[in-house]
């Protein structure tokens, strides 16, 4: 059996977050809790939420958001 490791600080592989995923943890977050996966450098938070179903958009990639709506009622007009 190959082992694909998720985080090599502490030694998670992908079946593990698979595991814990199974078990209920739905975010990175909830990994993190369960093994410690994503807690020392970091690197392996983008490979756990994609495991999860939660990819992020590649480095880089701005995401695109709606513009805030301004509200133009100035506080002279509102009195």
């Amino acid at each position: 059996m190959d082992r694909v490791f998720v985080c090599s600080c502490f030694g998670i592989t992908e079946q593990q977050v698979k595991q814990h995923a199974e078990s209920g943890a739905c975010t990175p977050r909830q990994i993190a809790s369960a093994c410690k996966a994503g807690t020392d450098c970091g690197s392996c938070v983008r490979r756990i939420q994609a495991l999860l179903g939660r990819g992020a958009p590649p480095r880089g990639e701005l995401v695109t958001r709606p513009a805030a709506t301004a509200d133009t009622t100035r506080l002279d007009e509102a009195a």
